[in-house]
């Protein structure tokens, strides 16, 4: 077999992470003979004469065999792949808000021009999960799929939980050892992880998912208090992306959650990821592996060049479910919600309320919320509300009546307002 020459958009964490195992490689037979970047002025560790500001000196380039596109700008990265598929060449990519916003197109490129796209690299890092699930549970029936997916967000709260850092503190530490980025709004929002998820639906489950349709939220809300009712009750939180199948309907969320002792997924720290999956055959799997860094993730991105030279694409074999398992955002799930005040929660929105605790600084319920609630309604994202949920298995034990809870909340609110006109 010749070597495979590559042609690279990109050079920045991941794209040298790619040059580093490349050259380290003991038996890959391939070299990145061009690198596409876009700053000019940019001091970069390799000769000036590799690189190129110009895009089709790659996509047209007839030499060259694999395009491989490691650029942070979805939409410019669209453009990239789906040329280099119209051009004959297949590509490997990394771009996991690209490739979950357009899968179903991409799916049907792959189709019409025989080329092939492979995309293990945006997905968890060094878990090979898309391979996985394509190649051994390709016929399974899945129950679930659920983990860690955002290794910038395992850090900063492992910090918090361990060392006992503030969020702030945290996060800047992610920061300097490369595990978040200098804008981390779609890791610490669960934008990340729920691209991730998207991609995975059609995998395990066999349908196309817009990241739209998936409720998320992230991390930057929670306050001293939620941390505090966590060791309180012997929890840690993790940021969770979860997918399960009930019948022919398929749930999906991403959300901060609770974490019990004896649970898997407890001690998966710092910039480790790690996948979960339940099949009506394998019972429970756990998959684990570093899903931030430069050198884990550039090592999938070699991984899906080399099985490209094998003439290697995913079959999509669970398509077969199609029309017969449906998205759904109608489960739901229970939840701790605090606030600051009573009018920035909708009781109303509420299934049913389990616990509460009202005070004057900051107060929280327990209860059941549709997903499809969590991802529509305005006071979730508001700031002072922090979202957590529990594990599938909490159950509500006694229901509250809301009634009583509402006029209990217009106590609250009257002497909250008393409060601020004694303290001016």
């Amino acid at each position: 077999m010749r070597a495979i020459k590559i042609g690279l958009f990109g050079f920045g964490c991941v794209g040298q992470g790619l040059y580093q195992t490349i050259n380290n490689s003991k038996n890959f037979e391939g070299e990145i003979v061009r690198i596409c970047v876009k700053d000019r002025h940019k001091v970069r560790s390799l000769p000036e004469s590799v690189f190129t500001y110009t895009k089709e000196d790659i996509l047209n380039d007839p030499s060259i065999d694999v395009i491989v596109e490691l650029i942070d700008n979805a939409e410019a990265a669209l453009e990239i792949v789906t040329t280099a598929l119209k051009n004959g060449k297949s590509v490997v990519t990394a771009n996991k808000k690209m490739v979950a916003e357009n899968l179903e197109y991409l799916i049907d490129l792959q189709e019409k021009t025989g080329k092939g796209i492979l995309y293990e690299g945006a997905v968890c890092g060094s878990i090979p999960i898309i391979r996985t699930l394509e190649e051994y549970f390709g016929h399974e029936p899945l129950n679930e799929i659920k983990g860690i997916f955002n290794g910038s967000t395992n850090y900063i709260l492992t910090k918090i939980f361990d060392e006992h850092l503030d969020y702030t503190q945290a996060l800047e530490e992610a920061k300097e050892k490369g595990f978040a980025e200098s804008d981390p709004t779609l890791d610490v929002k669960g934008f990340d992880p729920k691209f991730k998820l998207s991609i995975l639906l059609t995998h395990a489950f066999g349908i196309n998912v817009s990241p739209e349709k998936i409720a998320n939220l992230g991390i930057d809300h929670l306050q001293p208090s939620d941390l505090e009712f966590a060791r309180k009750h012997g929890y840690r939180i993790k940021l969770i992306a979860q997918a399960s199948r009930k019948n022919d309907e398929v749930f999906a969320c991403v959300l901060p959650q609770f974490i019990k002792e004896n649970h898997n997924l407890r001690n998966v720290n710092n910039e480790f990821n790690a996948v979960t999956l339940n099949g009506e055959f394998c019972d429970d799997q756990l998959f684990i592996g570093k899903g931030a860094g430069s050198l884990p993730t550039g090592a999938a991105v070699l991984s899906d060049i080399s099985a490209l030279s094998y003439d290697y694409k995913y079959e999509y074999k669970k398509h077969y479910n199609q029309g017969k398992v449906h998205f759904s955002s109608e489960n739901a799930v229970t939840v701790y919600v605090s606030f600051e005040k009573p009018e920035h929660i909708d009781l109303n929105e509420f299934e049913a309320v389990s616990e509460k605790f009202f005070c004057f600084d900051r107060s929280y319920v327990i209860g059941k919320i549709k997903l499809s609630k969590l991802l529509q309604s305005k006071w979730v994202y508001n700031s002072k509300i922090s979202v957590v949920q529990f594990d599938n298995d909490t159950e509500i034990s006694e229901e509250l009546d809301l009634s009583a809870l509402e006029t209990e909340i217009l106590e609250l609110r009257k002497g909250q307002k008393l409060r601020e006109k004694i303290s001016v």
